[in-house]
């Protein structure tokens, strides 16, 4: 069996993400000034991930224009782990950070 080396990852977005009518659509219950977030999860170590995003490799538009840093403190505990894990782990966080009026984007 495989070695666990999925990872779920968070980045803080700037908070002008909040001007984009499909993030704000998406987010109904952000708090002001909670912060904004990408949730993905990825095989790669998360810092070499969001690197590519930044370069504009398999990026998300939203981390490509407002990534501002990875937030390991959100993340770190559970990494790594199997590819199903990561999935499912990935919605929960999301839907975590939702609930506590983060402004979310999860691919």
């Amino acid at each position: 069996m495989p070695r666990p080396h999925h990872h779920v990852y968070v980045i803080e977005l700037h908070p002008d993400v909040l001007l984009e009518p499909r993030f704000r659509a998406c987010n109904p219950g952000y708090r002001d000034g909670k912060p904004c977030v990408y949730v993905g999860m990825t095989g790669l170590d998360p810092d070499t991930r969001f690197d590519k995003h930044k370069a504009g490799i398999q990026s998300n538009g939203y981390v490509f224009k407002y990534g501002l840093r990875l937030l390991p403190d959100l993340y770190e505990s559970f990494n790594p782990m199997r590819y199903q894990d990561a999935v499912d782990k990935e919605i929960e966080v999301a839907i975590d950070l939702r609930s506590a009026g983060f402004g979310v984007w999860q691919a």
